[in-house]
């Protein structure tokens, strides 16, 4: 599940994608935008920053901004730095593998087998997607919900 911490460092994320090119925002403006607590957007925008994500700038003129263009940047990498692997459970991670303590045969487990798929779907999203695209798709993301709720 995408804890609080992930959700709004994507929201701040995608916030900066958002912006013209070369425009830095400041974090309180990022957190009134987004009904986010400015102390627990100021940690994460750390961590952001720490991972290379985004680059900051003190006094005058100074912000946030992002350290590479939003088309180079995948939703999935953002989750990853914040939540940590995609994967329900260890051993169905690619990045953060550990064996179950309680798995006889790994091979057969059919709970692995199932959050393997989980693991693949969810990346398969998240790894797909840019902020470009994340950011610039509203119309189109309500369209498919629309659909997958008459398929339904």
């Amino acid at each position: 599940m995408l804890t609080m911490k992930g959700k709004y460092g994507l929201k701040a994320m995608l916030h900066l994608a958002e912006l013209p090119e070369g425009q830095r925002a400041l974090s309180e403006e990022i957190a009134r935008a987004h009904n986010i607590s400015k102390k627990f957007l100021d940690t994460i925008l750390g961590e952001l920053r720490v991972a290379g994500m985004i680059h900051a700038r003190k006094g005058r003129g100074g912000g946030y901004i992002l350290a590479r263009p939003p088309s180079e940047i995948r939703v999935g990498h953002v989750l990853r730095v914040l939540d940590g692997p995609l994967a329900p459970i260890p051993c169905a991670s690619r990045t953060a593998y550990r064996r179950c303590d309680d798995c006889r045969d790994e091979r057969s487990c059919a709970v692995r087998r199932i959050m393997l798929e989980v693991r693949n779907a969810i990346s398969a999203v998240l790894d797909e997607r840019t902020l470009a695209e994340a950011a610039g798709a509203p119309e189109s993301l309500e369209a498919e919900f629309r659909e997958l709720a008459l398929g339904a």
